[in-house]
């Protein structure tokens, strides 16, 4: 899948690299990006084109509101084209990632480093929301009476976070039926019939070699398709930041600009701090990742849906050096598990909205919180809205706190949900190298090469690039 990813080169615009451990690929084009790297008209790069999208949907937004509503279809076709390639990709991804590891051991060690670490992790998330939350007090005012707040629209959130319950979660995973997960394109479903059909081809032996060899195939077929559709990116981040704010307007910013500050600020401090901790030990530099999934983060910024780039993170992690196994489990199931940027704003926004009804919380109230947020948030994918949910879903658990409080923060939560999926973004990718790194399959020299020229290479992996 690495080589899928990258643009036709011409022999002498590429050296190889050789990856003798048994999770990478055999060859794959490193790119020289100082002495050889045929640049694009500024006007063709895919950040610049998103860049000015999201800055002219702003502006559609803001001077023509009614219009600005007009063109939520573009955004949501976008994702929606995405969204109906998400589950093939993690099928193939996570199926070949399996089978080519061969030794179910080494999966299940693979499987509970990342469940270790994404637990870990998630739980410092929680915690620090919890911390800035108690410091800035950013509900501290508000002085809302929840009788005064009309429930309706909330409803359907509250309705779905009912219904949400931990036994009714774990049953959701199991499918209807095997093609039923693929057909309906459900996170969870997918990972487990992938999981499980992984597990049989390793069982079968050499009879399911070739059944591996096809789904690798059919991986480049997939990828083929995702590449066509991400340039049609600038468009829908045009159309999904036009709707958002000709329906919100800024002036939700304005009112509640206290919250979004302090998720904003708490949601940098913990890439910078604590990523930026994890990255360093491991190697490199967490600012140096970000300008490599720079396009990336643009097209999620102007989605506001990390599943968008899920295929486009697969590939640039197994460019980056991470094994080519690895990747394949620890980027889907991150998607899942590992929602650091979720993590933050539940706390968060749990003690805002305690702060703002004036709801006393004990210490031990706090720390419930934090234990009932880390099971309500797994499963909440990188959708929008999706965090919501599991806010209605924590605060229906938590009675001290009126549930329909919840009202205050619908005209904002399109802007909180962009920072949630960026965060959420660059926590997966670290976590991809940690574990690669930990299992000792992190192509050190391809780490040191891409992290020296970030920009360049992050560039000529995109549709388009580096021709």
């Amino acid at each position: 899948m690495g080589i899928v990813a990258c643009a036709p080169l011409r022999q002498d615009d590429t050296t190889s690299r050789v990856r003798a451990s048994p999770g990478h690929l055999m060859t794959t084009a490193a790119i020289k990006p100082v002495a050889h790297h045929q640049h694009q008209p500024w006007y063709k790069i895919l950040y610049i084109q998103v860049l000015i999208a999201i800055f002219a949907g702003v502006l559609v937004g803001y001077f023509y509101p009614d219009l600005g509503k007009e063109l939520k279809p573009l955004g949501d076709g976008f994702i929606a084209l995405i969204k109906m390639m998400i589950a093939p990709v993690i099928f193939c991804t996570v199926v070949h990632g399996i089978s080519s590891m061969g030794d179910l051991k080494r999966v299940g060690r693979v499987g509970l480093k990342a469940l270790i670490y994404f637990e870990t992790v998630s739980t410092v998330a929680l915690a620090i929301g919890l911390l800035v939350g108690e410091l800035l007090q950013p509900g501290h005012g508000f002085n809302i009476d929840p009788a005064t707040i009309d429930p309706k629209s909330v409803s359907t959130y509250v309705t779905q976070a009912k219904e949400q319950g931990i036994v009714h979660h774990l049953l959701a995973i199991i499918p209807d039926s095997y093609f039923g997960a693929v057909a309906r394109g459900d996170l969870l479903q997918v990972l487990l019939i992938s999981i499980l059909s992984g597990f049989a081809i390793v069982f079968m032996g050499k009879v399911g070699e070739p059944i591996a060899a096809a789904v690798d195939t059919a991986a480049k077929m997939f990828f083929g398709i995702i590449r066509m559709i991400v340039r049609l990116a600038p468009l829908g981040a045009f159309g999904a930041m036009a709707f958002t704010v000709g329906a919100y307007g800024l002036g939700s910013l304005v009112n509640l600009a206290a919250l979004i500050g302090t998720f904003y600020l708490t949601s940098v401090l913990f890439v910078l701090i604590v990523l930026g901790a994890i990255a360093r030990l491991s190697g490199f530099s967490i600012i140096r990742f970000i300008a490599y999934i720079k396009d990336e983060l643009l097209i999620v910024l102007g989605t506001s849906s990390s599943e968008t780039v899920l295929p486009q993170m697969i590939q640039k992690m197994e460019h980056l050096g991470a094994s080519r196994s690895v990747v394949g489990l620890v980027i889907p199931t991150g998607y899942s598990f590992n929602l650091d940027g979720t993590n933050i704003y539940m706390t968060l926004a749990t003690l805002f909205l305690a702060q703002a009804t004036n709801t006393h919380l004990t210490i031990w109230q706090e720390l419930g919180i934090l234990g009932i947020a880390m099971i309500t948030s797994k499963g909440a994918s990188g959708v929008t809205g999706a965090g919501f949910i599991t806010l209605a879903a924590t605060l229906s658990i938590v009675p001290d706190i009126p549930i329909q409080s919840i009202a205050i923060l619908v005209g904002i939560d399109k802007f909180m949900s962009e920072c949630r999926a960026l965060t959420n973004l660059i926590g997966n990718g670290v976590a991809c190298v940690v574990i690669s790194l930990s299992e000792g399959e992190l192509d050190k020299d391809a780490l040191h090469e891409t992290m020296a020229h970030p920009i360049e290479l992050g560039e000529a992996l995109e549709p388009g690039g580096g021709g």
